[in-house]
């Protein structure tokens, strides 16, 4: 059966439109760099537009552009690197040529599966590079009889299951930060209102410290209008104190009323001598009422009888004596009554009757001593046993003071305000504390929208060998024998930050990946060396786990754990935690 004119034109079109399409891309050429190569005659060097070879040797296996992009299928320009030690003789006339390559490697269409780029270097090596081009174009050339099956089929299928099993981790990973978000927030939040709460505590507790100290003040100057004996004093001698302090006040404020007194005296002194004046030199023939009523007041003053010296004298010569300071051979001899002795004289020892001032005396001990004197040395040996026994508990539990303890010599009331305002001040103290804590905590970087302040606490490990390592988030990291020996730490927390981590990116080049990380330090020390260390590098994943661990350098160690909170995404606006749980 012959085919109609019409259609067999319709089909040399097709395959005519088809070769050209297959000619605009030569061998190793991605679809986003084909139309450097439309010209089917002339290649420009896509870096540098100034050169230009015939299409021909395109794929010719020779290196004709600095940036290789002639050679798109073959592996001729795959030494062409930024890090090229090639010099300026290796490449005359293209010294100034900055050396890299103008494409990202050969071209794997991979049907089935995704495409990717080979880097260069694995073009006909005669290795099948089936994680990178699955349809085996990368060996074309069958060098050393190496045939590459196209296998996208089966490992496109492999890669689309990984790949939505991996979207549904993410998901879960994702739901996961975003609960820890919401409760980073309320912690946060709980933090901030229990801030404001203690500053008002501690407003409340300064303002009740203020008033106790104004009690316990006011309750020590009454108690010292009271006559009280500590121990070893007699109420004599403490009354003897107070007195001799009484004496000083009267004596001083006499010394002042004497002074005023004398200042007064001279003021009127001076005031007669006026009116005195006044007297002789007025002209009384001069028709002014008021001058003569007061001469004549002041002629009535000085006819008073005056005779008052004797009398001031003798009452000067007494104040001479009073304000005289107190001593052995003026006035009272107050350290005589401060040193009396209240004690029992020697001859009321072994008394039977016992004069009041020696009870305090002997009851601390010295009457077993005066019995002594008519018991037997066996009796008296059981009595004193017994007494030192009982003082002995008496002094433990607080009735008795002991010997090298003072007894307070204050009053009730003053103790009590004293323990009062102590109390007080150990809670503002306290408060004071709790603060400093809760605003040190709210300041702490807990990474991003603080949330790893949900994770703190939160402990992971891993068997390793003959060790289980344990990460227990913003506390420690710990090494644990896993046959029941000991446990070393290797470190405690210190803080949230960033690290560069080289990783190989699928064009196989290594590139530096900033991560987060938490660093612990101040472990325990190895021996003839530093205290360990160790660097928590955190991934994104659906569970919080521990990849691996290593000992980078002695005592240091670098551990690769997972963790929902470091996964992108989640965050409000802002970087800020959401404010409630929803559905992603």
């Amino acid at each position: 059966m012959r085919l109609p004119q019409s259609l067999l034109l319709l089909a040399a079109a097709g395959s005519t439109a088809q070769a050209s399409e297959k000619a605009a891309r030569p061998r190793g050429v991605g679809p986003e760099f084909a139309k450097f190569y439309q010209d089917s005659t002339t290649f420009t060097c896509i870096s540098n537009p100034s050169i230009k070879i015939p299409f021909s040797a395109v794929n010719d296996d020779f290196c004709d552009c600095p940036d290789g992009s002639d050679e798109p299928g073959t592996a001729a320009c795959a030494h062409i690197s930024r890090n090229s030690p090639l010099t300026v003789a290796d490449r005359p006339g293209n010294s100034d040529l900055d050396i890299a390559l103008g494409l990202p490697g050969f071209y794997c269409k991979n049907k089935g599966h995704r495409p990717s780029y080979v880097p260069f270097q694995r073009i006909n090596d005669g290795i099948c590079d089936y994680e990178m081009c699955c349809d085996g174009s990368d060996e074309w050339a069958r060098v050393g009889g190496t045939k590459c099956e196209d296998r996208c089929k089966e490992i496109g299928k492999q890669w689309r299951k990984e790949e939505e099993k991996n979207q549904k981790s993410m998901t879960a990973a994702l739901r996961k930060k975003k609960d820890l978000l919401v409760d980073a927030g309320r912690q946060q939040k709980e933090i901030e209102v229990h801030i404001a709460e203690l500053e008002a505590e501690i407003q409340g507790a300064e303002v009740k410290e203020q008033g106790l100290q104004a009690d316990l003040q006011l309750a020590q100057e009454q108690d010292q209008k009271v006559v009280r004996t500590g121990k070893g004093k007699g109420k004599l001698s403490a009354f003897s104190a107070l007195a001799k302090g009484r004496v000083e006040e009267l004596r001083n404020a006499l010394v002042d009323v004497r002074r005023q007194r004398d200042e007064t005296r001279d003021r009127v002194k001076e005031l007669e001598d006026i009116l005195a004046k006044v007297k002789v030199e007025y002209n009384p023939n001069f028709n002014d009422e008021g001058v003569k009523r007061a001469v004549r007041s002041y002629e009535d003053y000085a006819a008073r009888d005056q005779s008052t010296e004797d009398s001031n004298g003798a009452v000067n010569r007494d104040l001479d004596e009073i304000t005289k300071v107190d001593g052995a051979d003026n006035g009272v001899n107050w350290e005589h009554w401060e040193n009396e002795d209240e004690g029992c004289p020697d001859s009321d020892i072994g008394k039977v009757s016992l004069q009041p001032l020696c009870h305090q005396q002997l009851t601390n001990g010295m009457i077993v001593y005066v019995l002594a004197a008519y018991l037997p040395p066996s009796l008296v040996n059981f009595i004193e046993g017994k007494v030192v026994s009982v003082k002995n508990y008496l002094q433990e539990n607080g009735i008795m003071p002991k010997p090298t303890e003072e007894s307070s010599s204050d009053s009730k009331a003053v103790t009590q305000a004293r323990e009062a305002l102590q109390e007080a001040q150990d809670s503002l103290s306290s408060l004071k504390n709790k603060l400093r804590d809760q605003r040190a905590d709210l300041e702490q970087d807990y990474g991003t929208a603080s949330i790893f302040r949900a994770l703190k606490g939160v402990c992971i490990s891993q068997d390793a060998g003959e060790y289980t390592y344990e990460h227990c988030f913003l506390e420690s990291t710990k090494q644990n024998q896993r046959k029941g020996g000991s446990s070393v730490s290797m470190g405690k927390f210190s803080n949230v930050g960033t690290t560069l981590v080289e990783e190989v990116n699928e064009a196989g080049e290594v590139i530096n990946v900033e991560k987060t990380v938490i660093e612990y330090t101040r472990g325990q020390s190895c021996w003839n060396g530093p205290n360990r260390s160790t660097k928590v590098i955190l991934e994104c994943g659906e569970e919080n786990r521990i990849l691996k661990t290593a000992e980078e350098e002695k005592c240091v160690y670098a551990m690769l754990v997972t963790s929902p909170a470091v996964c992108a995404g989640g965050e409000e606006v802002g970087n800020s935690a959401p404010r409630s749980k929803d559905e992603l």
